[in-house]
């Protein structure tokens, strides 16, 4: 099976999408942490791949503001089934709205029948997401409002909020220690 993969140039740099005949199974930014420890080794360079055009346009309408629903991609993000499970979670969370590492651990919980969950154990499958902005990592903040663990890059994370509306003023901006 030949991994194909597409550059998208958006509004917050360079992304790099990456498709099996399948499915959509990477999109990272160009310089994001853990890329290279989770973006295949092989891949050819395209434009006419079928899930990678329908993820441009995907992107596409997110970056225009529409409240974009990534049901009609076929993702299938690799990795073991613990993160899978955060991921599915993650997804979950509503454009414009947040969840807290905390809020999600428990989430795991309930579904994996355990009494709790660590959220830093959350926060490492959150931090290795292979498909940004599709899988809305950039919604999870910390239990104390901070604006915090965007693999992306807080700036990022940040601009992804605005751009969904989130009032960022009850949150703290790690830079500065202060809420903005």
């Amino acid at each position: 099976m030949q991994l194909q993969n597409l550059s998208y140039n958006s509004p917050l740099g360079k992304l790099l999408l990456v498709a099996n005949d399948h499915s959509l199974i990477g999109l990272w930014y160009e310089k994001q942490m853990y890329k290279e420890k989770m973006m295949p080794k092989e891949m050819k360079e395209t434009d006419n791949h079928p899930i990678l055009k329908t993820a441009t346009y995907w992107l596409d309408d997110y970056f225009a503001g529409e409240k974009s629903d990534s049901s009609n991609l076929p993702l299938n993000p690799e990795g073991g089934s613990f993160r899978k499970l955060v991921w599915s979670i993650i997804s979950e969370i509503p454009y414009g709205k947040v969840q807290t590492y905390g809020e999600i651990a428990k989430e795991v919980a309930k579904r994996l029948g355990k009494e709790t969950m660590s959220a830093q154990a959350v926060g490492g499958a959150v931090g290795h997401n292979p498909l940004c902005i599709i899988i809305p990592c950039h919604r999870v903040v910390g239990s104390n409002g901070s604006l915090t663990g965007y693999s992306g890059g807080i700036d990022k994370k940040i601009i992804l909020l605005e751009h969904e509306g989130v009032e960022l003023s009850k949150y703290i901006i790690p830079q500065t220690g202060t809420r903005k």
